[in-house]
């Protein structure tokens, strides 16, 4: 098998723009399977040189006696060897040079297949690598076809897909269409690579106010977060590194000509551009605009903020279906709840009601904890005594009485979830039966009612009211606290009954959530609507 090595490598590296050390082992191994059809089953080594630019092919045979000579493939009587190297010895092993022209023609088309592959395993390589350094870049491209509801870009050397969940809802492309998406992954697969595609991602927004915005790419402004509702609404975070420098302002251009270009891009999605701010309060505050808070309550343990708006800012705070407020929460990575002055004003009272009753305590220390954030005994039970003292002017002892009085007491609390931020939800706590009204609440009706529910229902996994708060991590508490009305504890019995996430939920009816988790059935229907809602959306 004669090759022209020099010139293969050359030709194919140019043309197909491969490394050279690719082509060398792509060739290396060609020559190697071309050898073992030729020769057979033998053990072969190839090396490369690089002053004749040629592919030596060696193969080692193991030194034997002559009359122990079984399989002259793999090894080679003595007499023969000491002919090459007289100070080899029985059970050496030794390489001899074969010429590649002996190779013939069926093991030269093999050796070509192998190279054949080799490059397509190169360039696939090749684009792989050049899209990895894309991802999470901007790339441009032209609607190739469809594929069901995905779309399959050309990319030039490869394609990409953009599923359908990735794209901006109500969009229509045709093909030749141009597309600017963000790249999410770039993947291997048997049909070569992959490039997954999005422009429903919130990276996109922040990758096309880079290329609008100079003040971006120079690194005067900068982008802290974004948030997206696909074809809706967006909000983006900025701040700037020189004082003299107006963030806002040179996101939105002279005449909003550069915020107008992207939401043109967009599809006319409306974009907030929301200056940041180091504190958290203040950030949530300008990320809920237009509305205009008058109250932040800050509950750094489990990363909540409680935002008081005036009556009438109530619905624009929230805005359509929630939108407002779950860009807020997302672009600030605070749980965000919204209520009105008056809603507050009653729910500040439940709250000083309750504390109040912790003993050495009082209306007035009961003010001053609820004014920081405090909303109940469990709360005041997992304090500092040293910040108590700070805080009410305490000495220690009364301090640690304040905090065994006050977890006395909600141990003895049967109100265990705070569910008054939903409507559908209200009412229902751990522990109380659910009874319709119509048959009223005697005796008669309870046991009635215990008997068709002992009849219909196995015994809940879980008993609630055993479930302990504090050996659920915290970040599982924050997770489940994002469903509306769902407090600590509520939140608490999901996860120990080994709810993974809302989708586990959804895909489970009202008794099967009851069963895991002891809950009333009506509570379960509840959190099965809301995790469907939360799904949906």
């Amino acid at each position: 098998m004669q090759i022209d090595l020099k010139r293969v490598i050359e030709t194919v590296g140019k043309e197909k723009n491969i490394d050279r050390q690719l082509l060398i082992g792509a060739l290396r191994e060609a020559v190697l399977t071309a050898a073992r059809k030729h020769f057979g089953d033998c053990v072969f080594e190839t090396r490369f040189n690089e002053e004749t630019e040629e592919i030596e092919l060696i193969r080692y045979r193991t030194v034997v006696a002559d009359e122990e000579l079984t399989n002259v493939s793999k090894q080679i009587p003595a007499s023969e060897a000491l002919q090459m190297d007289d100070t080899l010895q029985i059970g050496d092993e030794i390489g001899e040079p074969l010429p590649t022209d002996q190779l013939g023609r069926i093991a030269a088309q093999a050796a070509k297949q192998s190279i054949v592959q080799k490059v397509m395993e190169a360039e696939k390589e090749k684009i792989v690598r050049e899209f990895r350094d894309k991802k999470h870049q901007i790339v441009t491209g032209q609607v190739r076809r469809f594929d069901k509801a995905d779309i399959i870009v050309d990319l030039g050397p490869t394609e990409g897909v953009l599923p359908v969940r990735e794209q901006i809802p109500g969009e229509k492309y045709k093909i030749r269409d141009k597309v600017i998406a963000f790249v999410i992954d770039v993947k291997k697969s048997t049909r070569g690579p992959q490039v997954m595609l999005s422009r429903a991602h919130p990276e996109l927004l922040i990758r096309l106010f880079e290329q609008e915005v100079t003040e971006i790419s120079e690194g005067v402004v900068v982008i802290q977060s974004a948030a997206r509702d696909p074809g809706s609404r967006s909000k983006i975070a900025v701040y700037s590194t020189e004082p003299s420098i107006d963030p806002v302002g040179a996101c939105v251009g002279i005449k909003g000509a550069r915020v107008q270009a992207i939401v043109q891009e967009l599809r006319g999605e409306k974009i907030d551009i929301i200056p940041y701010d180091r504190d958290p309060a203040r950030f949530v505050c300008n990320a809920l605009a237009p509305s205009e808070p008058s109250k932040v309550i800050v509950n750094e343990r489990l990363h909540i903020m409680e935002v008081v708006v005036p009556d009438e800012h109530l619905s624009l705070a929230i805005g359509k279906r929630g939108q407002n407020v779950r860009l807020a929460a997302q672009l600030t990575g605070w749980k965000v709840d919204i209520r009105s002055e008056t809603k507050m004003r009653e729910l500040v009272q439940e709250y000083k009601n309750v504390i109040a009753q912790i003993p050495a305590l009082g209306e007035m220390r009961a003010e001053i904890l609820v004014n920081e954030g405090y909303k109940d005994p469990a709360d005041i039970s997992r304090m500092d005594p040293r910040s108590l003292v700070k805080l009410l002017r305490l000495t220690p002892e009364e301090a640690e009485q304040v905090i065994q009085g006050a977890s006395e007491l909600a141990a003895q609390s049967d109100q265990q979830t705070d569910l008054t931020s939903d409507e559908d939800l209200e009412g229902f706590h751990l522990g109380e039966p659910i009874i319709d009204e119509e048959m009223g609440e005697s005796e008669e009706a309870e046991a009635a009612i215990d008997d068709i529910v002992a009849k219909t229902r196995p015994q809940p996994l879980l008993d609630p009211e055993k479930v302990d708060v504090k050996l659920v991590p915290v970040e599982r508490l924050r997770y489940w606290m994002q469903l509306k009305g769902v407090a600590e504890h509520i939140a608490a019995v999901i996860h120990t009954a080994g709810f993974s996430d809302f989708s586990s939920v959804a895909t489970s009816n009202a008794d099967e959530i009851a069963y895991k988790t002891g809950l009333p059935v009506k509570l379960s229907g509840k959190l099965h609507a809301e995790t469907t809602k939360i799904i949906g959306n």
